[in-house]
């Protein structure tokens, strides 16, 4: 006979009895308000978390509750040329994520998340390579912070 501990997805998340999560909105508290982004950050974790698990999203009283805000956006020169210009930027976004599991509080946290995307110094960070970054930092971010909430690795 076969047991386990808990109830695991395909991806490795273990969502224990939990039947419902919430992400409340990220607010944007960083220096350099990108607009849009907190929206965006929320919608990425939401959508990640839904597509590797069976878990229903719902706005309030959810098992697993995911809440933060965005505390960092900024970009600085990463790498000089031979005469001391930037040849790569590099966009930092850092996320600091509150986790609460309403049936298993041992696994609550609160964590800093940061990720960051490198361009060429001679392109600014408008339009498709601004939506690349930060397209590209999500993905990682909301990766971590679901690895972080859902899996043991």
């Amino acid at each position: 006979m076969l047991t386990s501990c808990g109830v695991y997805s395909f991806t490795g998340a273990d969502t224990g009895n939990a039947e419902t999560f919430q992400v409340n909105f990220f607010q944007n508290n960083a220096p350099i308000v990108e607009p849009g982004i907190d929206r965006q950050f929320t919608l990425a974790l939401q959508d990640l978390i839904q597509n590797q698990t069976n878990l229903g999203l719902t706005n309030s009283n959810a098992d697993l509750i995911y809440e933060g805000e965005i505390t960092q956006y900024y970009v600085a020169p990463m790498t000089a040329t031979s005469n001391d210009r930037a040849a790569q930027n590099r966009l930092t976004i850092t996320v600091n994520v509150r986790f609460y599991n309403t049936l298993e509080p041992d696994k609550d946290f609160e964590k800093k998340f940061s990720f960051y995307f490198d361009y060429d110094a001679n392109q600014q960070l408008v339009g498709a390579v601004r939506d690349e970054a930060v397209n590209e930092v999500f993905l990682r971010l909301t990766q971590d912070v679901f690895n972080e909430s859902l899996t043991d690795w």
